[in-house]
């Protein structure tokens, strides 16, 4: 067996590796403070699901995919982000929302909130058919709160420990809130609203040639660093396994049906790995 020095140097290594990824050194950045005082409490499905890095991860990207097919959200992305040069930070300023609006203080969370709907009410624009948009609208708000919900759970049930379906309905319930003080309208609060509100919003969604570039950038962007290297190949392969089969057909994506037990296996041993570093 593994002595324990060994032991304790791989999780620090481990630990380390996650931390880096997930926050901006150069700024300062440190891991977000579970608190008792947090939107959420310690016992909620909503920190049981939010507090797994892989399937974290793993649904993460496969809500952009889901996310992106939306005209108005593509157009925000497309027009106002610097997700060129800065996918990165595009992704971690949103890990770093999730986290603190799920266990940092009410306060944090509050203000983290308040930056956001800030954010949102400076960005608009208008699509290439001659539509106008805005960020803070109340529906384009619900698609994203639904389909983040929707892919960090489905990805929780899949490489995480299954909740029973009366805690999916738990944690949709629990989400709401941030959901409605982002200004989100509808706001699903079970799963069956929030099967019901992605299948209302399906003839909305749309795949052209800038949601093709915007996935490919994403998806074959490189790791962060060289030890993250193999997780994220196998995290991006599960996100695109996770997605519904109509929105992968949208992508163009094929399932890697040859690999997908190797897909779901490493994903899995991935995901057990960070859980025993982080417990």
């Amino acid at each position: 067996m593994p002595s324990a020095p060994f032991t304790f140097g791989l999780r620090k290594r481990l630990i380390g590796v996650v931390r880096a990824t997930f926050n901006d050194q150069q700024k300062g950045e440190t891991p977000v403070v579970r608190s008792d005082t947090a939107l959420f409490p310690r016992d909620s499905v909503t920190w049981r699901v939010h507090g797994d890095v892989t399937s974290m991860m793993v649904g993460g990207v496969a809500s952009l995919l889901l996310q992106m097919l939306h005209p108005a959200v593509l157009a925000g992305v497309w027009d106002h982000s610097a997700f060129r040069k800065d996918m990165l930070g595009r992704l971690r300023r949103t890990a770093r929302f999730i986290a603190e609006t799920t266990y940092a203080d009410r306060a944090i969370a509050e203000a983290s909130i308040a930056k956001v709907r800030e954010v949102h009410e400076r960005i608009g624009g208008t699509l290439p058919d001659g539509t106008p948009y805005r960020a803070d609208d109340p529906q384009l708000l619900a698609w994203v709160h639904v389909t983040e919900m929707w892919s960090f759970l489905a990805a929780w049930q899949r490489y995480g420990v299954p909740v029973s379906r009366a805690e999916e309905d738990a944690y949709y319930a629990e989400t709401a809130r941030v959901a409605e003080a982002l200004g989100a309208d509808p706001v699903p609060r079970s799963r069956f609203t929030a099967e019901e509100l992605i299948a209302t919003m399906r003839p909305q969604l749309l795949a052209d040639e800038r949601t093709r570039e915007v996935a490919r950038f994403l998806l074959n962007h490189p790791a962060p660093n060289l030890a993250m290297a193999p997780a994220q190949t196998a995290i991006f392969a599960a996100a695109v396994d996770l997605l519904p089969d109509w929105a992968r057909a949208m992508h163009g994506l094929q399932r890697p049906l040859v690999a997908l037990p190797l897909v779901r296996g490493s994903t899995l041993a991935i995901a057990k790995t960070f859980r025993w570093a982080f417990h």
